[in-house]
């Protein structure tokens, strides 16, 4: 019976793990053994070591990665404050059940389905400083010459609101699956206890939503170092303007197959990019999550 169990198993997962070494595993260690080798465009030549891992922590490639890398962490930070931070507030605002509950629930999960590439396109078109609706809005409030786009201070910012509207409806039907797992009787327990709505939602709501934290933390971060698609529609390859908007994303793929600035292409520095950027990934996502799961358990 054990065996005919872990043939079933061994069946199952079968398919899931060979699209994982497919498309995981073996890219993770070409990408590894590029980053070894000297290029000429796409010519693979010598076998270099750690070279091009130097080069990357070198002029003139230091300040542009440690740039995107940055550019990466406080998309982090933002996604998790501003859609994160929402998400928790609409997973409690439907949880108190609403009229229309099923209509919200929808609609907030809507943009969820949308193609990245075209909700960047389309806030594109919003932000268009002839025929975009809020440039017009943002013109007829007196805000003259509105284009957050273009302006280094505001363009990252504005990347981060548009990527948040697109996934916020995630991170609120992950807590509101949570808030619902929770057993009425700790509401009515504290309630009982004289704790207000504010008590109940800071004592009991948030500790016993730690699992669905540990997921929507983990999975924004992997998210936020990947960061490639909406960066690359709205800002250009170049992470414009000058580079605000540049991710390591975008750097990676600059280097593997150029760019209008750049007439050739360095797959070695781009290749130690993706390795630099996979033990990122990698680190943090199993760290994160250790920490986070210790959290669950003593809370």
């Amino acid at each position: 019976m054990r065996l005919r169990q872990n043939l079933w198993l061994t069946i199952f997962l079968a398919p899931a793990l060979l699209l994982m070494l497919v498309f995981t595993v073996l890219p993770a260690i070409n990408a590894l053994s590029f980053s070894l080798y000297s290029w000429t465009s796409f010519n693979r030549e010598g076998f270099v070591g750690l070279e091009n891992f130097r080069k990357l922590l070198s002029f003139p490639f230091r300040d542009a990665f440690l740039s995107a890398l940055s550019h990466n962490l406080l998309a982090f930070a933002g996604l998790m404050v501003i859609q994160n931070g929402l998400g928790l507030l609409l997973a409690y605002a439907l949880w108190r059940q609403p009229p229309f509950l099923r209509f919200f629930r929808v609609t907030v999960f809507l943009p969820v389905i949308l193609s990245l590439v075209v909700v960047g396109f389309l806030w594109l078109l919003f932000f268009d400083p002839l025929i975009g609706p809020i440039t017009k809005a943002a013109n007829a409030l007196g805000i003259a010459s509105f284009a957050p786009l273009g302006d280094p201070k505001y363009a990252l910012l504005t990347l981060i609101l548009v990527n948040a509207w697109r996934w916020v409806g995630f991170p609120a039907l992950v807590f509101l699956a949570g808030l619902n797992s929770i057993s009425e009787e700790y509401y009515e327990a504290a309630r009982l206890d004289g704790a207000t709505e504010g008590q109940v939602f800071r004592h009991v709501m948030l500790p016993l939503l730690a699992p669905a934290f540990t997921i929507i933390v983990i999975l924004t971060f992997i998210g936020a170092m990947e960061w490639f698609e909406l960066p690359y529609v709205m800002a250009g390859i170049s992470g414009n303007p000058g580079g605000a908007t540049d991710t390591m994303g975008l750097m990676f793929y600059r280097l593997a197959f150029g760019a209008a600035s750049e007439a050739t292409s360095n797959v070695g520095v781009a290749s130690a990019i993706s390795v630099v950027l996979f033990v990122i990934v990698g680190a943090g996502s199993a760290l994160g999550s250790l920490y986070l799961r210790r959290r669950e358990v003593e809370g």
